[in-house]
């Protein structure tokens, strides 16, 4: 109490629920330092409570500098203004429809947290009181328009404005001197002020899913730098307005997607034999009236499925064929396989697109009004599943409003409100004959109107600086004139160096920032995040596609039996290695390295392109050097590479002193890749992980409206990569960590899901497990970002047999503790039984339940006649406990 005593503030992080004693103990604690003068401001966490109305102990506690009221009920805080000192409040996952105006009078305020709510609107007069304000968080609400006033706050560094409505960045933004850092991701904005840009106080700035034309979207993916360098050079010259589309052909195979490309190309009908029919992926240009079609003709066969995820990209026309003479209305599954597959798939993937259903083989239909019912049939069944999903999507909505504490799950309610915000339009389905030039030519009329049609495609024109346009004439021209090896890959540096040329003088990173957008829109391909091509640029996309193509192929086990005995002794192989390959391709998915390089110096030398043996080797590899093949397939996550220290073989002989030991013959080959997309079974997995058992802990993952084809496999692969050793089956993968097995596996019934399996612990060790679990669960939301228009919820089954009860897992923000997420010792289904939490949610025992379990396992149970002194007792399977032991 001496004056000269330092002033002390103590924080206290107080995790509460309703019924818990942990907040009246911090009260105490906090009005004892109080009285002894030790307490000058305090943190009251009061979240998760339920409140509708701030409690009076709140209101009258004016050392409160910050309160977190998250995940309540909260439609207003009236009396919040008696709290002067407060310096942060969170206010997050409410029910706000209207911005809490009292809020004004906190003249202290540093830290606003108001994102996930259902506010409108925010009326001006509120933030020009609010001069200390350094952090404001708005995202996922409902504004379509920011309070001008809002340029008031001087001192505002963080402004968070990601999904919501607004339509443009007026002055209130970019008149905010000190902002560093700003999020408008997933709004309706068209257009950024470029005056926004000129503060160079701004460090991170993100604006993805907006449909930009000014800059567009594939420049700001590039980052702050290139949105300013594209921004200095529109002052620089007359800016250019780009008409461009990419056009993706999907569909089943033989549905006519090639000979309805080239015929669109060509304007004129093309036949296409079926020995020519795509092979993975096939890139065409075509200028029409003005606008610049680039033709991605996507291979239909199911082998070729893996490398969609690579090329299929937003902000694209994806015309759909369907064959309406093999299409079959009183068949479900013909709508499944020609139809809804490539439309939910796309739905999920990039959400916002525009389907254009054409069907073909008119010709080969009996009549007009077969060609018509079929036509409507399509139409109507696609209205249908659209209707469904959205249905869908309001009742997971609607249960999720109907549980009793709605606001712990805020974050997937907010999901399912994006998901449904995705406006996919799929257009009325075109009939046509491509033998016939009439129905191509008005078919390529309608493709014209609506890519030029506003409300369709909105951004279809875009703005921008005229060297950008320069660059990419460079390009073509130095291709025209041969100044480029005829495969078209060319290191970085030399590509420099050539365009600098041909434009004059350019700043390095700016000419950077142009090639990364030509690479956005697909002109070219450079890959500068993955470490091995960072300095390699393809200007020949389609040669990046052949690549891929000798690898992801329908005939691949034919095309290694094809393999000459000649080039086989380049590397040291003889037939029967060939064989071999083979054979490992076909029964277990596994291609070997060396296999792999032969194939690329045979594709290559059919090219007539295998005369420069570094290229050959860069390519290819060599037994010492990864292949950049190798890195693109690792990259997209479409093979799992087997590493040099291979997994320990469960099968091996034991190893005896003094006795030779020999190998068994099961060993897996030390350098290969695996594709577990081609596996056929799940033998492996079934024999290494045995039965299921009821004791088993299960977590499931459940997707809406469905598990994306792909994600699986490329779940299997991100797994691998933390576990070993693991097995891997077509629907199933089997990983150890610590000797602990873990199963994961999809069921592609009609509740699609992922079901995670672990042996239920005996020693105690359920933060192992509950660690593992939560590793592969993370994998799965990573993979999820990659499809925006998928959403997931997990639960954990009830451990009683044939109990359909189970537990929904709550939202788990990133500062929360997984562990903390249930702070029950048991819990109880529908059903009513009862069962340790740590069984169903991540949950370490406390010491006293250890205690507990360890006098179970020192029970003893008899059964006879007990003597006890002078006395008998008989007994029927009683229970004794060991004491002695505690």
């Amino acid at each position: 109490r001496e004056k000269s005593r330092p002033q002390m503030a103590y924080e206290f992080s107080v995790h509460t629920t309703a019924g818990k004693p942990e907040a009246t103990y911090i009260r105490l604690i906090n009005k004892m330092a109080q009285r002894n003068g030790l307490l000058q401001a305090k943190i009251a966490d009061w979240s998760k409570r339920k409140l509708k109305v701030l409690p009076q102990e709140v209101l009258e506690d004016i050392n409160i500098f910050s309160l977190n009221l998250e995940r309540n009920r909260f439609k207003d805080v009236s009396g919040i203004s008696k709290l002067i000192n407060l310096k942060e409040l969170t206010l997050s996952r409410n029910e706000f429809v209207e911005f809490p105006s009292e809020i004004q009078f906190l003249v202290n305020l540093e830290k606003l947290y108001l994102n996930q709510n259902k506010i409108q609107s925010i009326p001006e007069e509120i933030f020009p009181k609010l001069q200390k304000l350094e952090l404001l968080k708005l995202s996922t609400n409902r504004l379509s328009k920011l309070p001008t006033d809002l340029r008031c706050c001087k001192n505002l560094l963080h402004l968070g404005l990601s999904h919501n409505y607004l339509k443009e960045l007026t002055e209130a933004v970019v008149g905010l001197p000190s902002l560093r850092e700003l999020y408008v991701d997933n709004n309706r904005l068209s257009e950024l002020p470029a005056e926004l840009f000129n503060n160079k106080s701004l460090v991170t700035f993100r604006a993805a899913s907006n449909r930009l034309r000014e800059p567009p979207d594939e420049v700001c993916i590039g980052g702050l730098k290139q949105i300013r360098s594209y921004f200095k050079q529109l002052k620089l010259s007359q800016p250019d307005f780009v008409r461009r589309v990419k056009t993706m052909f999907l569909g089943s195979s033989m549905a006519g997607k090639s000979t309805l490309c080239r015929s669109l190309k060509d304007r004129q009908p093309v036949m296409v034999d079926v020995k020519d029919r795509t092979v993975g992926i096939e890139i065409s240009e075509v200028q029409i009236e003005g606008f610049r079609f680039l033709f991605w003709d996507f291979a239909g066969q199911e082998e070729y499925y893996l490398t969609h995820h690579v090329f299929i990209t937003p902000q694209a026309l994806v015309i759909l064929v369907i064959d309406l003479a093999s299409y079959n209305i009183d068949d479900p599954q013909s709508f499944k396989e020609k139809v809804s597959f490539w439309i939910n798939n796309v739905m999920m993937r990039v959400p916002d697109s525009v389907i254009l259903p054409v069907g073909t083989h008119i010709d080969k239909c009996r009549d007009d009004r077969e060609v018509q019912e079929k036509k409507c049939d399509i139409g109507d069944k696609i209205k249908d599943m659209l209707a469904k999903r959205e249905l869908m999507l309001d009742q997971r909505r609607k249960n999720i409003d109907d549980k009793i504490e709605p606001k712990l799950f805020s974050d997937q309610s907010n999901k399912l409100d994006q998901v449904a915000s995705y406006s996919l339009k799929c257009l009325d389905l075109v009939p046509i004959d491509c033998t016939n030039y009439k129905d191509i030519e008005q078919l390529q009329e309608k493709i014209l109107d609506f890519v030029q049609d506003i409300e369709t495609f909105p951004n279809v024109v875009k703005k921008l600086p005229h060297i950008y346009q320069a660059v990419e004439s460079a390009i073509e021209d130095l291709i025209k004139d041969n100044q480029f090896p005829k495969h078209g890959i060319v290191s970085l540096t030399q590509l420099l160096t050539d365009i600098k040329q041909k434009v004059g003088k350019l700043d390095e990173d700016d000419l950077k920032g142009i090639l990364r957008y030509l690479h956005y829109i697909g002109i070219i391909v450079w890959y500068e995040e993955i470490p091995a091509l960072s300095e390699t640029v393809f200007v020949k996309p389609s040669f990046l596609i052949t690549l891929f193509k000798i690898i992801v192929r329908l005939d691949l086990k034919e095309q290694l039996e094809c393999i000459p005995r000649e080039l086989l002794l380049t590397e040291n192989s003889l037939v029967k290695d060939r064989n071999m390959w083979a054979e490992d391709f076909h029964s277990k998915a596994t291609l070997h390295s060396t296999a792999m390089r032969l194939l690329v110096k045979m594709t290559l030398q059919k090219g007539n392109i295998s005369e420069d043996e570094d290229f050959v080797e860069e390519i290819a590899g060599t037994r010492h050097e990864k292949s950049k093949l190798l890195s693109l397939l690792e990259h997209f996550e479409i093979c799992l590479p087997a590493t040099p220290t291979k997994a320990l073989n469960p099968q091996a002989r034991e190893f005896v002193p003094h006795q030779q030991w020999r190998k068994s013959g099961t060993e897996a080959p030390t350098k290969a890749c695996l594709f577990p997309s081609l596996l056929k079974h799940n033998s492996t997995v079934s024999r290494m992980w045995g039965e299921d058992k009821l004791t088993d802990v299960r977590v499931r993952i459940y997707f809406l409206p469905e598990i994306p084809h792909g994600f699986f496999h490329r779940l299997i692969i991100k797994a691998c990569s933390l576990y070993a050793p693991y097995w891997v089956g077509q629907e199933q993968c089997l990983v150890m960590c610590n000797a602990k097995p873990l199963l994961f596996k999809q069921n592609c019934e009609e509740d699609q899901f992922i079901e995670i399996r672990y042996r239920r612990p005996e020693d105690n060790k359920f933060q192992q497990m509950w660690d593992m679990i939560q590793a592969i669960i993370q994998k799965i939301k990573t993979l999820m970002e990659q499809w925006p228009g998928l959403c997931q919820h997990i639960c954990s089954p009830c451990t009683v047999p044939n109990c359909s009860a189970d537990y929904e897992w709550t939202d788990l923000s990133g500062s929360d503790d997984i562990y903390d997420m249930v702070k029950d010792d048991k819990l109880t289904c529908r059903n009513g039984h009862t069962e340790r939490t740590e069984l169903l949610f991540p949950k370490v025992p406390s010491a006293s339940d250890s205690e507990a379990k360890n006098a179970q396992n020192n029970t003893f149970y008899m059964t006879g006649n007990i003597s006890m002194g002078s006395g008998t007792q008989s007994v029927n399977n009683q229970s004794f406990q060991d004491h002695q032991s505690n």
